[in-house]
């Protein structure tokens, strides 16, 4: 039994939305499980946007290859969606640095790095 062209298109669609509704339950788990705000925005931002990435990308195909239409919209999803989420986690982890709120891993890289930006602010003022 040989599968025709749409057959085909068919089962690379349906194959993409399950990867990317397994992507987005894994990203739902790890924000879920994870310590701490900059562990969960990590989960929440990378996973989370190759899911709808993959759930967009196919439905894209579908209606392109199926219905022979080119969804302007679809298109300007994905952009948007890969565009705006990573900015979104990195300034939530920003802001929750700024913040204060503690990393639950064992070192903190980013604090020596600010102290350095700070001495070499105040020379420089001087």
């Amino acid at each position: 039994m040989s599968l025709t062209g749409r057959e085909t298109i068919e089962s690379i669609v349906v194959v993409m939305v399950l990867i990317g509704t397994v992507l987005s339950l894994l990203s739902s788990l790890g924000f879920l499980r994870f310590p701490d705000v900059y562990t969960r925005s990590h989960a929440a931002t990378k996973s989370i946007t190759l899911g709808i990435l993959f759930i967009l990308l196919a439905t894209f195909l579908y209606f392109l290859f199926v219905h022979d239409q080119v969804s302007v919209r679809l298109l300007l999803g994905i952009i948007f969606v890969f565009l705006t989420a990573p900015v979104t986690g990195h300034l939530i982890a920003r802001s929750a640095y700024r913040y204060g709120v503690k990393p639950s891993g064992a070192q903190d890289e980013l604090a020596a790095d600010l102290e350095k930006a700070k001495k070499r602010a105040s020379a420089s003022d001087k």
